[in-house]
């Protein structure tokens, strides 16, 4: 059995998540309306969940795994949840798709706990940079990456996400030494003046 990132929070359970567990992720995500009004323009649809277990890379994007990981509390529900492809675009850059913490937790330090061990299980397994896209004008989530260290590479705009059309800051912490420079010659989609 593949190891699994620790959490560093005491009572709380990391396992991957799978279609038998689409139920409890859809209970989660409609526990979480800000998120998904701040990101799609809408809460969370009836099908969110299923969507979200099932979806693909976007067109031209490539893997190595795909993890939906659940974050699961002494009774078993859902505190937080975390999608995340390994070596996606170039070999050791890997994408946080979503890191979504259950509203009881805000401001109580676990999200980053949560990101700590999620870090060092990636470095683990090889990243050497951590990249993720951050919708513009969610403040939260903006304060949120700026403080763990992210930096800003570039910023898409007309990202169709639900209901809305967004702008989006691509953002990437480079980790164990590995140079921004480097980051953008492998991903050079990346570049701010890339197509």
């Amino acid at each position: 059995m593949e190891v699994l990132p620790e959490c560093g929070v005491e009572g709380i359970r990391v396992s991957e998540l799978h279609a038998a567990d689409e139920a409890q992720l859809q209970c989660f995500f409609e526990q979480a309306p800000d998120y998904f009004i701040a990101v799609n323009g809408e809460p969370a649809r009836p099908t969110e969940a299923r969507e979200e277990l099932q979806s693909p890379l976007p067109p031209g994007w490539q893997c190595r795994r795909m993890y939906w990981l659940g974050y699961r509390d002494a009774e078993g529900q859902l505190v937080a949840v975390v999608n995340m492809a390994a070596d996606v675009l170039a070999a050791g850059v890997w994408h946080i798709g979503l890191l979504l913490v259950h509203t009881r937790l805000h401001g109580t330090g676990f999200a980053q706990r949560l990101h700590s061990g999620l870090q060092a299980w990636a470095v683990k397994n090889g990243a050497q940079w951590l990249r993720l896209t951050v919708v513009i004008g969610n403040r939260k989530a903006e304060r949120f990456w700026s403080r763990l260290g992210y930096v800003p590479v570039r910023t898409r705009a007309g990202t169709v996400m639900g209901r809305q059309e967004n702008s989006v800051s691509i953002q990437v912490m480079a980790l164990c030494g590995a140079g921004m420079d480097e980051y953008l010659s492998q991903v050079p989609r990346d570049r701010a003046d890339a197509p």
